[in-house]
């Protein structure tokens, strides 16, 4: 039910200004749905986050220009979401080291804490981080690989000759973070 609703809303706000991340935002949801046997009770939560993580992307909801804050007071305020849902969309792959670069970091820890459910969290990142912008499967690894090549793009970093934010270059840990989970869920789904 829950899955629906949120595959509902992320599609109204993404398949048409944002193609492109629409797609991202279905491999994510896909790969939730690969792993959400390891979480038992949580599975709909996680593919749900999975779902929407991306929402705050979509231009009418761009208010900080910070998407996992958007998106997260989006769902909460319009939605109503249940609040593990939203802090999980708040939280999604590290954006606290990016909310800190932005100056939003006291503003996002203290409206949408992390969620204590490490499990989940990493789940969500794993989902993430292992999904290309075309929503295909991807290495943990070259997904770094690739945001990091986005943003000092984006930024004109490379051109110059310059480093990367130090939050890319921070992101790429979550290759750690996806190999780690990784790990325990398969020795979790083994052990079931």
């Amino acid at each position: 039910m829950v899955d629906r609703w949120a595959m509902g809303v992320a599609q109204a706000e993404l398949s048409g200004p944002l193609p492109r991340r629409w797609a991202h935002t279905q491999g994510v949801a896909e790969r939730a749905i690969e792993v959400r046997q390891v979480l038992g009770v949580e599975a709909g939560l996680l593919v749900a986050a999975a779902t929407l993580h991306d929402v705050g992307y979509a231009p009418r909801l761009a208010g900080t220009g910070f998407h996992p804050l958007d998106g997260a007071r989006f769902l909460r305020d319009e939605h109503g979401a249940d609040e593990r849902l939203v802090r999980l969309v708040a939280n999604h792959s590290f954006a606290l080291l990016e909310a800190e670069e932005r100056g939003l970091r006291e503003e996002l820890a203290a409206e949408f804490p992390l969620l204590e459910q490490p499990l989940l969290v990493d789940a969500l990142v794993y989902c993430d981080m292992t999904t290309t912008p075309d929503g295909g499967p991807t290495t943990a690894q070259d997904r770094v690989a690739e945001i990091v090549s986005r943003s000092a793009t984006r930024s004109g970093r490379a051109a110059r000759g310059t480093t990367v934010p130090t939050t890319t270059a921070r992101s790429a840990s979550s290759s750690t973070a996806c190999s780690a989970w990784s790990a325990r869920a398969v020795c979790s789904a083994r052990s079931s």
